[in-house]
């Protein structure tokens, strides 16, 4: 899978960690940064991932923070953007099946990288069920339509 992958500093070494790992899988990961622990603010990564993902340079995206909730709001604010804020792999499954997520947020500061490994592959092979939830995600588009005309 094509993949491209983000985070601020206090992620960055949970970032590289998880890069290498998803490379040894088989994946292409663009990297868009940040690229040291030196401060930085999460929008400009969520931002560059959400493109990327929407530009089709990447199939899926990956956010990581510290807690993982400014790197959601963030990504979420991009119009066509699903970034599912995952602590575990039933919400990793649930983000992928009802919420068709494009954008895996992980929380840095709160799991462990082992773990983060388990929530991908959960997250990889989970596929999105359609029919239901299809209703619910469109109102989710209506949404920033009716944002986009204001």
């Amino acid at each position: 899978m094509r993949l491209s992958i983000g985070t601020d500093h206090a992620g960055f070494a949970f970032k590289e960690g998880l890069k290498a790992w998803l490379q040894a899988q088989g994946h292409a990961v663009q990297d868009e940064g940040t690229h040291s622990l030196e401060r930085c603010d999460y929008p400009d990564y969520a931002k560059a991932v959400a493109e990327s993902v929407l530009a089709g340079r990447a199939e899926k995206g990956i956010l990581i923070c510290g807690t993982g909730i400014g790197m959601t709001i963030a990504a979420n604010k991009v119009r066509g953007i699903r970034a599912a804020l995952v602590h575990d792999l039933y919400t990793a499954r649930m983000s992928r099946e009802h919420n068709d997520a494009n954008i895996l947020v992980l929380p840095a500061r709160m799991i462990a990288p082992e773990y983060a490994q388990e929530i991908c592959k959960t997250w990889f092979a989970s596929q999105y069920e359609g029919q239901r939830h299809q209703a619910r995600l469109d109102k989710i588009a209506g949404l920033e339509q009716t944002q986009e005309r204001k």
